[in-house]
């Protein structure tokens, strides 16, 4: 098996490729109440183009990282993320990402701005696990590394616990995916999810996370929601657990792990982000429908990143 930069950032590239249809697609359904139910009961396409948000272009700055150095490189990853806001700024950010961002941008110590919002909590937000899956992709051979290099990826922006354990669980989740696909391994939905709780650290993700082992396939998306959540309050605790659920049922079908999530509603341009850089590596790039990549914003032609 090869386990080369150049195949390495390929996954990564795949994992990203899958996060920005997905971010794109979920952000097309933020719709009236009515208009919503009617397009989600007939599985209608929202109208083209399909503009990818803040999730696709904060992953964009960590694939540049590991494109560079093989690895987060915090200060760098940081400065990008500063510098492709100030491109930008009207891409979806959140409240505390805007402050984050301008004071890196104006030149601030990262490790002073993340460590200082929320009154030195540090942000719990789900913006770390949502740019994640591509380190999981890149290290899918080393499950410590992977889970290593996302709390380092988080720490930037996300200097709470459960906002690094998001990352962590979800860049877990993508090197499963990766294994799944490249090797065969083969794993029940429980046996999946109780293999990325392996490495979430012990706090309210990891709980909440636990939950979805005994939600069956069958079960209601509105009872899934209420005992996962669906990221409606955009924290890592209670959007992470949902997204693993929604990939442990849903490895080999891309196409019907998006459209279970965005039913699940809540921060769905972020949820259907973070399932479509997971399914994309264990279900394979061909499984991502070739009009949905048509109609999503080019990730290749992008002001936000350049591929060597």
């Amino acid at each position: 098996m090869r386990t080369t930069h150049t195949h390495r950032l390929q996954l990564a590239e795949q994992s990203l490729l899958g996060l920005a249809v997905g971010d794109a697609f979920g952000e097309k359904f933020f719709l009236p109440p009515g208009q919503l139910e009617t397009y989600l009961t007939n599985r209608w396409m929202p109208s083209a183009p399909w503009h990818f948000t803040d999730d696709t272009v904060m992953a964009m700055g960590v694939y540049a990282s590991l494109q560079q150095y093989g690895e987060i490189n915090q200060d760098v990853l940081a400065q990008t993320f500063a510098d492709n806001y100030q491109k930008d700024d009207r891409r979806g950010y959140g409240g505390t990402a805007h402050s984050i961002l301008r004071q890196i941008g104006a030149g601030s110590d990262w490790q002073i701005v993340s460590s200082s919002v929320f009154d030195g909590m540090g942000s719990m937000g789900n913006g770390a696990a949502m740019r994640a899956g591509l380190i999981g992709a890149y290290f899918y051979d080393d499950l410590p590394k992977a889970a290593e290099q996302a709390c380092l990826s988080a720490e930037v922006t996300h200097f709470h616990p459960e906002g690094q354990a998001g990352a962590i669980a979800i860049a877990i989740a993508a090197a499963l995916a990766c294994q799944i696909s490249l090797f065969q391994v083969q794993l029940s939905p429980q046996e999946f999810i109780e293999k990325v709780c392996e490495y979430i650290p012990e706090g309210e993700t990891l709980s909440r996370s636990r939950r979805g082992i005994h939600l069956s396939p069958n079960t209601n998306i509105q009872t899934i929601v209420d005992v996962l959540g669906n990221g409606s309050d955009i924290t890592a605790q209670r959007t992470v657990p949902f997204t693993l659920w929604v990939v442990a049922h849903h490895l080999y079908n891309y196409e019907e792990a998006i459209w279970t999530t965005v039913n699940g509603l809540g921060d769905r341009d972020t949820t259907c982000a973070i399932v479509g850089s997971i399914v994309s590596l264990s279900a394979g790039k061909q499984a991502i429908p070739d009009k949905w990549i048509q109609t999503t914003e080019s990730i290749y032609d992008s002001i936000f990143l350049h591929f060597l």
